[in-house]
């Protein structure tokens, strides 16, 4: 997906996001603002995919905050709340369906999202909103792939559902690799909080989505060479959230993807055909 005009804003604020979570300075704020929507009008004329872009403007965001993962403190509490919110809600999963339906709800765990509210009561926004279901539920169909699954990740305090998910998976026989991101950036999960979290003791290989780059989305210029290995034998692709979603539409010769997610924007909420909010569990084959 090519980055859309109508989603300047909302790059820009989360700039001003992260900054703020480092910096008690309105003005020096506001000028990493403006030197990021540099950086974002040079990259447009450049056609680069949408999280390629963002990525480009946030690692020069980071550069200018003078800190390499400024979601650090915020990351670890997401993981405390969804640790919390898990112990109850485990036990009231019984199947694929509902394990897949815990993954996606784990995708609403996003800040500095403009037309996105993170909860304050995950636990009561979860019990709520699994009632409702998936707009699009495609987990009888996704279900029969997952025999060699390469599982990318997004978000902390998500990370511990799709956890509940690799259980599921690796007690139905599936083999797991599991990508997170190669460095910090926004609050996405790292080694680090894969292994935090004994993921690495869960799945049959623990990789990241690139060589150490802080990067979001799939760049298949910047994956790692068991990635690679892995992508080319499996059987389906789980991808986690909106910038996963962007980038692997653009590309061609892949395996089958289940794009577990929440649908925080109208971008994307046109793309899927759903209306923003909604959580889906759509497979692309």
């Amino acid at each position: 997906m090519k980055f859309q005009p109508r989603c300047t804003e909302c790059l820009l604020s989360r700039v001003a996001y992260e900054a703020a979570l480092v910096l008690d300075d309105p003005d020096r704020i506001e000028e990493i603002r403006r030197t990021a929507a540099e950086v974002l009008s040079v990259g447009r004329g450049e056609g680069v995919a949408a999280p390629v872009l963002a990525s480009r403007v946030h690692r020069c965001a980071y550069r200018l905050i003078g800190s390499d993962d400024p979601y650090l403190d915020l990351k670890r509490q997401n993981n405390r709340d969804a640790l919390a919110a898990a112990e109850v809600i485990a036990p009231r999963l019984s199947s694929f369906h509902d394990t897949v339906m815990a993954a996606v709800l784990g995708n609403t765990f996003d800040y500095g999202v403009l037309a996105h509210q993170v909860t304050d009561d995950f636990l009561s926004f979860f019990l709520e909103e699994f009632e409702k279901g998936l707009a699009i539920d495609d987990t009888d169909r996704i279900l029969p792939l997952c025999r060699r699954v390469v599982y990318i990740t997004d978000n902390c305090g998500e990370i511990v559902f799709d956890r509940l998910l690799i259980l599921f998976l690796k007690a139905m026989g599936a083999e797991v690799t599991l990508a997170v991101r190669g460095a910090p950036i926004l609050n996405d999960a790292t080694l680090e909080d894969a292994r935090a979290l004994g993921l690495d003791l869960i799945v049959d290989r623990l990789t990241t989505t690139t060589r150490g780059e802080a990067e979001l989305g799939i760049n298949p210029l910047l994956l790692p060479d068991d990635l690679v290995c892995a992508l080319d034998r499996c059987t389906l692709v789980i991808a986690k959230g909106m910038a996963n979603y962007e980038s692997l539409t653009d590309i061609s010769d892949f395996p089958p993807v289940a794009h577990l997610m929440a649908v925080k924007c109208d971008t994307i909420a046109e793309m899927t055909g759903v209306s923003r909010g909604s959580v889906v569990a759509l497979l692309r084959e």
